[in-house]
């Protein structure tokens, strides 16, 4: 159970990133409408994503999935931007990482 929240939680960031970055590059570097259409559709494509986790509390699954965003973004930025996180988004990320652990998998 845990491996596959695990694995929604991924794709749901490659969804959301990438559909973000998407957007960025068809609004702010110029590539135009076909980019962004295609970052609206990967965003959907997050929001559905999203449902397929089991817990059923809305919050807690978009809480903890800030902390994935988080972490995911960085990567992002590093593998397809060249963006050199410093050791403060390291720690950052980290924390926020600890905090969706506790958010999705403390027993209840």
């Amino acid at each position: 159970m845990t491996l596959r929240s695990l694995l929604l939680f991924v794709v749901a960031a490659f969804a959301e990133i990438g559909g973000a970055w998407l957007v960025w590059q068809g609004v702010r570097e110029h590539r135009g409408v076909v980019w962004v259409g295609a970052g609206i559709v990967a965003l959907g494509a997050y929001g559905f994503v999203a449902t397929l986790q089991s817990d059923a509390n809305f919050g807690r699954i978009l809480a903890a999935y800030g902390g994935i965003f988080v972490a995911g973004s960085l990567v992002w930025g590093r593998v397809v931007d060249g963006f050199r996180p410093d050791r403060f988004d390291l720690a950052g990320s980290a924390i926020c990482l600890i905090g969706v652990g506790v958010i999705m998998y403390a027993p209840r």
